[in-house]
């Protein structure tokens, strides 16, 4: 039986996420992010369309590397301003059913102790939707913002990620038992007190010593996800992560990066389809391929290749700003994405070309066409490459996700590659098809709960 396909819709709490200049569009309602409809309105939509999850990206920091101002951001609204991402999703967990929430929050700034709360908080509201990406941050400016001369090296932020992590799991895995809450009336017992752990870490980062705040959420850690893919963290993504989310210009490309994930799954003792992988990709579709084409040019007139070029030079750490439109664009290895840097790095690059590049405004694949064409064209990505799934960027929001669902989506549920209904449980049992809401036995966090929190019987390292 064919894979079915995967699919989150990719955003920002912000007005400019990946196509930049969109905001333009006439048709286009992204100005209204600060508003609790937009976001519950966007739920309902997604989930009428069957989507996994709606997977929020997030900054701390702004990009002022390119003419080394914020002039071009904020000008053009380059995830700028830009609103917390975790306060989005009780309001559209409370309109929808089944939509998971994937939400990035940047380790490098969060004490783990608070922040497991809010993880715990978040997938108890949403009945165990809630997912994490994982990022240890890559702008200067945020490292400034925050009191730090400049961020740490770039594989000292993952090493930092991985004792993090472990106080995760023993906060989240460890410290309460299953059966610690037993709401008992008439004996005056809400929790058992020698059901309740405190958790002790003394490490190079961090030292915790505490109980965790919350007892055991629906999914107790939820379902994490990452994007790093230089070699240190395809090791970390290889150790921690349960969803990738990786960038590609072309299926042989592509290809490789999931060839690399799953090797590192392997590498880390893990099952390398334990790991699920995400492309991501944007589409612009309508009746007919005509049709599609002239919205595509439409949209063209709005985008901002400059906006998308300025967004670029923050993930490279290269001010492109500073070169004449057919000067030669020097590589550097800095501190910043590093596959962001690797695509200089592999070709002939001048201001010009990625101009031309940033043409709709970012980077990503764009497919256009009449909803066969495109049914098709994903269905090869998905064939070719060992995907999983895509994450959808917005072009003209909500215009973009209703064409999706109302034209592509019908295709490919009849082509059987995409779901007619939600299977029932939480995010983790969805994606996975898993009969338990917890991590698996094969992952690391796993081993951090006690006996009678484990079905796998796993030890106690809280």
């Amino acid at each position: 039986m064919a894979r079915q396909i995967l699919l989150n819709a990719f955003n920002m709490n912000c007005v400019g996420h990946i196509n930049h200049g969109l905001w333009t569009h006439p048709r286009d309602t992204s100005t209204q992010y600060k508003t609790l409809a937009y976001w519950t309105d966007l739920a309902r939509l997604l989930e009428r369309g069957l989507f996994d999850g709606l997977f929020i990206a997030d900054i701390v920091g702004t990009y002022d590397v390119y003419g080394q101002s914020v002039d071009v951001p904020l000008k053009e609204s380059i995830q700028l301003p830009v609103n917390d991402p975790l306060l989005l999703v009780s309001a559209m967990a409370a309109t929808t059913e089944h939509l998971g929430f994937g939400l990035t929050a940047n380790l490098t700034y969060e004490a783990p102790y608070l922040f497991a709360r809010r993880l715990s908080t978040l997938d108890h509201l949403s009945g165990g939707r809630v997912g994490w990406n994982i990022v240890t941050g890559y702008l200067d400016s945020a490292a400034r913002a925050m009191g730090l001369e400049r961020q740490p090296e770039h594989d000292r932020r993952y090493d930092q990620a991985d004792e993090y992590l472990q106080v995760l799991y023993k906060l989240l895995e460890g410290s309460w038992d299953d059966d610690a809450v037993v709401v008992d009336r008439e004996r005056r017992v809400y929790a058992q007190p020698d059901k309740v752990h405190k958790i002790r870490h003394h490490g190079e980062f961090y030292k915790v010593e505490g109980y965790h705040l919350c007892e055991p959420s629906p999914q107790r850690t939820p379902v994490l996800f990452q994007a790093g893919s230089s070699p240190r963290g395809l090791a970390f993504a290889g150790h921690h992560a349960e969803c990738v989310f990786i960038g590609g210009q072309s299926q042989e490309a592509t290809r490789a990066q999931v060839d690399k994930v799953r090797a590192a799954a392997r590498a880390a003792g893990r099952d390398p389809q334990a790991i699920k992988v995400f492309l991501g990709i944007t589409v612009i579709v309508a009746p007919t391929e005509a049709q599609a084409r002239a919205k595509h040019a439409e949209y063209l007139r709005h985008a901002s290749a400059e906006a998308g070029v300025a967004h670029f030079a923050s993930s490279t750490g290269i001010d492109f700003a500073a070169y004449g439109l057919d000067e030669p664009i020097g590589f550097a290895k800095g501190n910043a994405i590093q596959s962001a840097t690797r695509q200089l790095q592999d070709s002939a690059w001048t201001r010009r070309r990625l101009l031309q590049q940033h043409a709709l405004g970012g980077r990503y694949v764009t497919l256009v066409g009449a909803p066969e064409q495109v049914a098709e064209q994903l269905i090869e990505w998905i064939d070719q490459t060992g995907l999983d799934g895509f994450n959808l960027t917005r072009t003209v929001t909500p215009e973009s996700y209703e064409d999706f669902i109302d034209l592509v989506v019908p295709e490919l549920q009849r082509r059987g590659r995409y779901k007619t209904a939600y299977a029932p449980g939480t995010l983790r049992q969805k994606l996975f098809q898993a009969n338990h809401p917890y991590l698996p036995a094969g992952h690391p966090g796993a081993s951090y709960r006690t006996p009678t929190n484990a079905p796998t019987g796993a030890l106690h390292h809280a």
